[in-house]
C-alpha cells in the first residue's frame, strides 16, 4: 500500500517538494547569514548551483523537519511551511513563507522534469533576494514552522510527534507582505512571500 501511495502522482509531488523544502531553506539560512559559511557548501541542483548545510547539527534539524512533512504534504494537510527568524523575546522579526497546495484529484502521469523547472526558479530567486530583507538582530534564533490545515492525531502517526507547537509569539498586526515568487500548475502550487511586522505592530 505505500509503495503505491508513494508512486501516486500526490506521492511524487510531496517526494519532489520535500527535497525542494530542504534545500530552499538552507539557502535562506545562509542568505541570512546566521552561521559561518563553513557550515555550508556549494552544491549543484536541479542544474542551479545552491548552497547545502554541511554542519551535521544544521543538515540533520532541516533534513529531520522538512522529511517529517512528507506523508501530510502528500495528503495536502500542509498548507504553509515558514522559516521565521525571532528575536530573543521570541518574537519574529521575519518570516520566509512556502504557501503549498497540492492537487489531490491530480491523477496523470506526474511529469517531473517541468515540475522541477518550476522549482529551480525558486533557488534562483532566492540567491538574487537578499535586497528584500531586513537585518536580522545579532542575538536572532530561527525554526522551521508548519502550519497544518487541520491537525493530524499524534497516537496514529509517529510523524506527528515530531512536531510540537511553537512558543514563538505572534504578531498583533498583519504582517507586511513582499512577494517572491510563485507557481501554478497541476499537480502543485507553491508561493514563496517574505513577511516583517507592520510599523504599527506593537513594541515589546
Amino acid at each position: 500500500m505505500e509503495r503505491r501511495d508513494n508512486q501516486s502522482p500526490q506521492g511524487e509531488t510531496a517526494r519532489i517538494l520535500v527535497e525542494f523544502l530542504e534545500v530552499a531553506i538552507s539557502s535562506i539560512v545562509f542568505l541570512k547569514g546566521v552561521y559561518p559559511a563553513g557550515a555550508f557548501e556549494r552544491r549543484r541542483y536541479m542544474n542551479v548551483v545552491v548552497q547545502r548545510a554541511r554542519h551535521p547539527q544544521l543538515k540533520d534539524y532541516i533534513h529531520s523537519a522538512v522529511s517529517a512533512l512528507l506523508p501530510f504534504i502528500q495528503k495536502g494537510l500542509v498548507e504553509r511551511v515558514a522559516v521565521i527568524f525571532f528575536n530573543i523575546d521570541c518574537i519574529p522579526v521575519e518570516r520566509f513563507v512556502f504557501k503549498l497546495t497540492v492537487n489531490q484529484c491530480y491523477g496523470l502521469k506526474l511529469e517531473e522534469a517541468d515540475l522541477e523547472f518550476s522549482l529551480r526558479s525558486f533557488l534562483i530567486k532566492l540567491s538574487v533576494s537578499e535586497s528584500l530583507t531586513r537585518v536580522l538582530p545579532h542575538d536572532c534564533r530561527w525554526e522551521i514552522t508548519a502550519y497544518f490545515r487541520s491537525l493530524p492525531e499524534a497516537s496514529t502517526s509517529k510523524d506527528a510527534e515530531l512536531w510540537i507547537p511553537t512558543d514563538t509569539r505572534q504578531w498583533q498586526q498583519p504582517p507586511l507582505l513582499t512577494p517572491i515568487k510563485s507557481m501554478s500548475s497541476e499537480p502543485l502550487c507553491v508561493q514563496l512571500y517574505l513577511e516583517h511586522p507592520n510599523s504599527s505592530e506593537p513594541k515589546p
